[in-house]
């Protein structure tokens, strides 16, 4: 499977890191080995001195799929999921002020966190009006809405799909809304959609 991160997405979350916003989808990969195992609690890597939470819809693919036409790429996932990609802010920003790539700044060992359940898309009235959130240590950090991407989910996939073969079970990370901020030990993180929580974790 593979684990495909949208970013820049929202217009607000591009302000507040000093990113002008993408005039097409921007993406990188995470390996599998990024997805934190279920019940285990999120540990620090020793490597970083800054890291981040970004709270994200997900979305499942479900067909295998190239060269999607936007019009039909609603058929490819039929689940939508929440998710928290983790952020060395301190070790992205060094490769970026190199010029060098960051997949360490991201796709580290535990750093796509899943939530513990998909929700069918038909529950939503419209998958471009999905609110989720994050809370930290019991007050809310995040709130973004689905309504509110620079790109469709449908964007997306169509996208994606001109340069990667999209298969049964890969993951899209479709994007974080502003407040992103950092984690320390001790904290915790709660994260929903609507008023379902889809995360609960510990960060050690």
């Amino acid at each position: 499977m593979k684990i495909i991160c949208i970013g820049r997405n929202y217009s607000e979350h591009a302000k507040e890191l000093g990113n002008e916003a993408p005039k097409e989808p921007l993406f990188f990969l995470k390996p599998d080995s990024a997805i934190l195992p279920k019940r285990v609690p999120f540990y620090i890597p020793e490597f970083t001195k800054d890291l981040h939470f970004e709270v994200e819809l997900l979305v499942k693919i479900n067909r295998v799929g190239k060269h999607i036409e936007e019009r039909f790429a609603n058929t490819y996932y039929d689940k939508i999921g929440l998710g928290i990609d983790f952020t060395a802010r301190d070790i992205q920003q060094e490769c970026k002020t190199k010029g060098l790539p960051w997949e360490k700044a991201k796709a580290f060992d535990g750093s796509a966190v899943i939530g513990k359940e998909f929700i069918d898309k038909s529950e939503f009235e419209s998958v471009q009006n999905i609110q989720f959130s994050l809370n930290k240590n019991g007050e809310q950090v995040q709130l973004g809405n689905s309504n509110d991407m620079i790109f469709s989910i449908d964007r997306i996939v169509s996208y994606v799909s001109q340069f990667f073969t999209l298969k049964i079970g890969d993951i899209i990370y479709t994007g974080t809304p502003a407040g992103v901020g950092p984690v320390k030990i001790g904290d915790w993180l709660e994260g929903f959609i609507g008023e379902k929580q889809l995360i609960s974790l510990a960060i050690k």
